[in-house]
């Protein structure tokens, strides 16, 4: 039996209320992160073991393969985790010479593949339950199979058509030759066989044992450039979290090589506008957002990079106050500007979001980039590998020119509100360039507009994509279309069953006399649930 991914009514969801929650994209995921706050583990388990799963059950947004990012809030204060690969010693410039821009898929755009270090990383310094006890809900799944759900089952089939000849994919993602319908079971294994390497280890046989050996020996037999040397340097990094303050909520995101300073930026540049006299729907609050997402990130595509390769600009240079100040008196109120900023490409991405009773809340993002990144799986161990070398430039000029032993620039970003009085939001909206922009949208419902998480969740989206073009979810009323047209705004009209077109938030507030209250985004298979 097949199933249909949408059914186009308006989400009836309320908004779930709980002490202990979790949040994400898939059911299967979001009860295995349950499953372990219900054993005695805290929300830093069950997000890693919520992470683990959803390598698994959503192969289109994430991997074992993928890159990841988090923020913990550990009950007294915010850290933030780096755990995003680097380029292999060998990716000089001269090896991307004769090309204009870097590969989109295949081993050449490839990089350290870092979210099992964010898993170990995690467990080591918050951790309640052993490392390996997080593993054991995907290995059932892998060994026994899970049943596919229906927009996974959407994005398989559109990969099974451009990646179906990469290096290893069909032998992992095409049983008999054809990706799975929704309804059908997948079995997986090579992965639970790896899995349980990784859980005995503690990421060891991924980084510098048996596993690492067969991704390296793998991309020697394709001449790609990545080796064990590669492999055993990687480690992931306690980097902290950067902020903008919009009146009394902060906005916390990780630092960059990522592109949560386009957030952090945009909401700076609308704290010095009307937005605070609009409404919610006012089509001028939307004109305000889109005019200060363009403004932040034609800055953020010419000046973010690895930090270690910022030389020009650096983060808190493009959140100085002043300067803020000075690219909000560029927006016109009523008029649509092309600020020249180029059209980033969409991604393939998960995100979590965990919370319990004790007051820790952990947000965290996974990914591939495209969805399956690089289309690469090394035979026998399911591990698909990201696609994270393309986000580097082949411009000598740019920071963010490609070389050895560096960072890309990020699309991932988790999101993290804190007011005064302590947490206010574990959250995040998974799907490429659509990532900065829906964190300040929903910063904004949720805290100017007081909208619960749910209600923000469910709002029309809009999505920035070049010079006047910004799309606009067909749900959007047509009197804020014709607004918008009116101010210059060259509108399109998309579906929202293009699942990366306006992303899939997933929120988890506290509440002032504790406990939460989570949202999760109908536009994909995924739950909020708690206990």
């Amino acid at each position: 039996m097949e199933f249909r991914a949408n059914h186009h009514y308006p989400s009836r969801r309320s908004a779930v209320f709980a002490d202990n929650m979790v949040a994400t994209s898939h059911p299967l995921a979001a009860q295995a992160g349950l499953a372990m706050l219900k054993r005695g583990g805290n929300a830093v388990d069950a997000a890693i073991a919520t992470a683990i799963t959803l390598t698994l059950v959503e192969p289109s947004g994430n991997g074992v393969g993928s890159d990841a990012f988090a923020i913990v809030w550990d009950g007294k204060e915010l850290h933030g985790l780096n755990a995003s690969g680097r380029s292999p010693a060998a990716w000089t410039p001269e090896r991307f010479a004769q090309h204009k821009e870097m590969p989109f898929r295949g081993w050449e755009s490839v990089t350290v593949p870092g979210a099992v270090s964010a898993w170990v990383a995690l467990s080591d310094r918050f951790g309640a339950l052993p490392f390996s006890e997080l593993f054991q809900p995907a290995i059932d799944y892998a060994q026994n199979g899970f049943i596919v759900t229906p927009v996974i089952a959407q994005l398989w089939q559109r990969a099974a058509v451009e990646l179906g000849e990469y290096p290893g994919f069909a032998e992992a993602f095409l049983p008999n030759g054809q990706p799975p319908k929704a309804g059908e079971r997948f079995i997986n294994k090579p992965l639970a066989k790896t899995f349980k390497q990784i859980a005995d280890t503690k990421g060891e046989a991924f980084y510098k044992g048996p596993l690492a050996r067969s991704i390296c020996d793998f991309a020697t037999q394709h001449g790609a450039a990545l080796t064990l040397d590669d492999m055993a340097a990687h480690k992931a990094d306690w980097c902290g979290t950067i902020a903008q303050k919009f009146d009394d909520v902060e906005l916390h995101e990780i630092p960059p090589n990522g592109q949560g300073i386009a957030a952090l930026m945009a909401l700076g540049i609308l704290s010095h506008t009307s937005i605070r006299e609009l409404s919610a729907d006012d089509p001028r609050a939307f004109h305000l957002q889109i005019e200060a997402m363009k403004l932040a990130l034609v800055d953020v595509e010419n000046f973010v990079a690895d930090p270690e390769h910022m030389t020009d600009v650096s983060a808190s240079d493009l959140l100085d106050e002043t300067y803020l100040a000075t690219r909000a008196a560029l927006i016109d109120p009523d008029k649509a500007q092309d600020f020249n900023i180029g059209a980033p490409k969409n991604g393939g991405t998960v995100y979590l979001s965990a919370a319990d009773a004790s007051g820790m809340m952990v947000s965290f993002i996974q990914s591939n980039y495209a969805g399956f990144g690089s289309g690469v799986v090394v035979p026998g161990t399911g591990i698909a590998l990201q696609n994270r070398g393309a986000g580097f430039s082949t411009d000598p000029s740019n920071q963010n020119c490609v070389g050895p032993n560096k960072r890309p620039f990020q699309t991932i970003i988790p999101g993290f509100l804190k007011g005064p009085n302590g947490p206010i939001m574990s959250f995040g909206v998974m799907g490429g360039p659509m990532q900065a922009q829906g964190h300040v949208q929903m910063v904004l419902r949720t805290q100017l507009w007081k909208q619960d998480p749910q209600m923000a969740v469910d709002a029309p989206r809009w999505r920035f994509v070049k010079g006047l073009s910004v799309a606009c979810e067909d749900t959007m009323p047509s009197s804020t279309i014709t607004a918008l047209s009116a101010m210059g705004h060259e509108i399109s009209l998309e579906s929202p069953d293009n699942a990366f077109g306006f992303g899939g938030a997933q929120l988890i507030c506290r509440l002032d006399d504790q406990g939460y209250a989570a949202g999760s985004d109908p536009r994909k298979d995924g739950a909020a649930i708690g206990f």
